[in-house]
């Protein structure tokens, strides 16, 4: 048997540091991550090569049950594929353990199951709603939606350059310029003139 782990972030700008650490805690043997990455789609690069890779008698980890996936309907068959194939499937923060050679996970657990991948995808379509709802009001108003644009020129980007040849880590960065760690690395990537 061999524990694998599957960690997955939507955008670039997050990292899958808290998902990994966990998943190394609960002893994965091999953590597959996809970066930038939605839920919703089907197929993933990494999630492909983990499922290519199973075989019976191995158990899925994962941080939570929306990591794996964001499609209530891709989500279950995935899960039901695992049944199937004889793979076990565990949702650390959910609390979820199914294992398709005893009764662990039964019905209680394919319940559970259903009820947070629904509550997943209503999540991620009421987020699409409001964004676009927002973007129709930006239009509306004469303005572009989305993030302002930030050239090298910036007064944040030249601090952030500023504070890095003095010796600061981009989380102190960001603690001095109120940016979040992410914004610090898109920033100190920026050429500045």
């Amino acid at each position: 048997m061999t524990r694998l782990g599957y960690a997955r972030v939507s955008t670039n700008d997050q990292d899958t540091e808290l998902q990994i650490r966990e998943l190394e805690a609960a002893d994965c043997e091999r953590i597959y991550r996809d970066h930038g990455v939605s839920g919703t789609k089907a197929s993933r690069p990494e999630l492909d090569k983990m499922l290519d890779r199973l075989s019976r008698g191995d158990e899925v980890v994962v941080w939570k049950l929306d990591r794996l996936g964001r499609n209530t309907r891709h989500l279950l068959e995935l899960l039901d594929a695992f049944k199937a194939r004889g793979i076990k499937f565990r949702s650390l923060r959910d609390g979820i353990i199914t294992d398709p050679d005893s009764e662990l996970g039964g019905a209680m657990a394919q319940a559970m199951i259903t009820i947070i991948s629904a509550f997943a995808q209503l999540e991620r379509d009421q987020l699409s709603e409001r964004t676009k709802a927002g973007m129709a009001v930006a239009a509306s108003h004469g303005r572009k939606a989305g993030r302002r644009e930030v050239t090298a020129d910036h007064v944040n980007v030249k601090q952030a350059h500023k504070l890095k040849d003095q010796g600061l880590k981009p989380a102190d960065i960001g603690r001095v310029i109120g940016a979040s760690r992410a914004t610090v690395y898109r920033y100190l990537n920026m050429e500045i003139t």
